[in-house]
């Protein structure tokens, strides 16, 4: 009996604790229960009706750059003449170009970057270069150029790549371009240094193997002239 009234007592204050754990008066209740509006909403409280404002003028997202070449025939000849790639022509950022290529520009211009891409063979999209083409002759600030601007109905790709991103794809178009052409694939003095060190380590531990293949080869051959020097002092 005792243990039934207590049980209903504490029920009975637990549930008075929860009525009253909402407040009768809130100040400043914005603070407690914040208004979400829709990111393309009408709402009185803003400055034109909507929600969405653009940004303050002359911003710029974090990590962007200017591009000083302007969208026309003339600042697509200029990058094309003075405009250079400024990332080491490694093999790691050979591999990230090819994974972005095989993104956004294999599709129409081929694995091998003969023009002869997915939706080309299909006839989705014709005249569409090799990279090797002499009558274009393209450069690092070419294609950096285009992909930035888009040419003709190649459309830009700003949005979709970063400006590292778009100087990893410069690297691998121009090794698809050194492939076609039957040239020596490009890759800086670091990388080229680097090659050369991991080639002569090697060269150096397979002379390390074969000195110690013949040190092993002289101890047996050692070895096994003992008993017969053993016969022949028997012998005697």
């Amino acid at each position: 009996m005792v243990l039934s009234l207590l049980f209903s007592c504490s029920k009975v204050a637990n549930e008075d604790v929860t009525k009253h754990d909402d407040r009768d008066v809130q100040y400043f209740p914005n603070m407690y229960r914040p208004v979400g509006y829709e990111a393309y909403g009408e709402y009185e409280v803003f400055e034109n009706g909507q929600e969405a404002k653009l940004p303050v003028e002359g911003s710029v997202p974090r990590g962007w750059k200017p591009y000083d070449y302007e969208n026309s025939n003339e600042g697509y000849q200029a990058a094309k003449a003075g405009l250079k790639n400024p990332i080491v022509y490694s093999k790691e950022n050979e591999g990230e170009g090819q994974q972005l290529y095989t993104i956004y520009c294999a599709i129409c211009h081929g694995d091998k970057g003969n023009g002869k891409g997915y939706l080309v063979e299909r006839e989705k999209i014709l005249g569409v270069p090799s990279y090797d083409d002499a009558g274009r002759a393209i450069t690092e600030g070419s294609i950096y150029h285009v992909m930035y601007y888009g040419i003709n109905s190649m459309g830009s790709y700003a949005s979709q790549t970063n400006e590292e991103e778009r100087w990893q794809i410069v690297q691998y178009v121009q090794k698809l371009k050194a492939e076609l052409e039957g040239v020596p694939i490009r890759y800086d003095l670091a990388e080229e240094k680097s090659d050369a060190l991991e080639l002569a380590t090697e060269e150096s531990e397979r002379e390390v193997e074969k000195v110690r293949d013949s040190m092993v080869q002289a101890e047996n051959a050692k070895t096994s002239l003992v008993p017969a020097v053993d016969k022949r002092e028997e012998a005697h």
